[in-house]
């Protein structure tokens, strides 16, 4: 089997459980990973026979995609903000939409003046929480270009937090980690005084489990995917109640949101006394993420 027939095989293969076009990216993404090489230099080797390793793992992977396992999981990395993350079952897979909430974040940070802050400010007036950090994917990106902030980041997944580790050490970001539950309001004393709180929390109703892919829905992790069907602002009600009380002066929260719940979740932060909440669309036109300000 050469590579370029192992693409087209693969890609065919995959064809029925994710449509043409993300078929042929998984394929691409799957040779990329086994070859080491780019499209454009495989063509220089198309015709040239797959080893025997090579071949092993293309059995192995193609198995597993298969199996409806995520190729993020398969080949244990995901891009996100031009940086190459780990991640495996133990947190979610960054998505394009969050990496626009952490451009917002940027650009209303760095325009606060406090990229250029400098390490001594780095108290309540320049530091950053990210809650529910998962793989640090916003924790690592921030760090990495906010220098003048202190970021920390909290979670209450042991195991998310070894992935986050990882993260920030291959990609060179200082980030204080706390394993916690922002539920639970006693737990809010072991975090450090803020300026700015950043969350990609929970917010699909378990009613909404069955129509979603099989790939999300056996192989994500459920904690940080799904809320009650009778309480899909739980988190919003936390995060809006300690932005209330342990925001600094001119604090934000920002977060990513469901589509269907934007207006609910700018009322309960009104009613929570945020003086002003802004609601933005994605790139696809959904309304997903908030900013709200104390």
């Amino acid at each position: 089997m050469d590579w370029s027939y192992a693409q087209k095989e693969l890609s065919g293969c995959l064809l029925p459980l994710y449509g043409d076009r993300e078929a042929s990216i998984i394929a691409d993404w799957v040779m990329e990973a086994l070859s080491g090489m780019r499209r454009l230099d495989r063509l220089m080797v198309r015709a040239t026979p797959l080893s025997d390793a090579e071949l092993a793992g293309y059995e192995r992977y193609k198995a597993q995609l298969l199996a409806h396992r995520p190729v993020q999981y398969v080949l244990g990395e995901s891009w996100f903000a031009g940086m190459r993350f780990f991640v495996d079952e133990r947190v979610l897979i960054p998505r394009p939409e969050t990496e626009e909430l952490v451009e917002w974040v940027i650009s209303e940070v760095a325009g606060a003046g406090a990229a250029d802050a400098g390490p001594e400010r780095r108290g309540g007036e320049g530091r950053l929480l990210d809650v529910g950090t998962g793989s640090g994917c916003i924790a690592v990106t921030l760090a990495r270009r906010l220098a003048g902030v202190g970021v920390v980041a909290c979670d209450i997944s042991e195991g998310a937090l070894a992935v986050a580790r990882k993260n920030a050490a291959e990609l060179g970001a200082e980030v204080g980690f706390f394993e916690l539950d922002f539920l639970d309001r006693d737990a809010w004393e072991r975090l450090p005084s803020l300026r700015w709180l950043v969350s990609n929390p929970p917010y699909i109703p378990v009613g909404e489990r069955l129509a979603m892919a099989r790939h999300v829905i056996d192989h994500e992790p459920a904690s940080a995917l799904f809320v009650p069907d009778g309480d899909a602002l739980v988190f919003y009600r936390a995060l809006g109640e300690f932005a209330r009380e342990r925001l600094g002066p001119g604090g934000s929260l920002f977060a990513e949101i469901h589509e269907d719940l934007g207006p609910a979740v700018c009322d309960l932060l009104t009613a929570l006394g945020a003086r002003e909440v802004h609601l933005r669309k994605d790139l696809q036109g959904k309304d997903r993420m908030i900013k709200a300000g104390w």
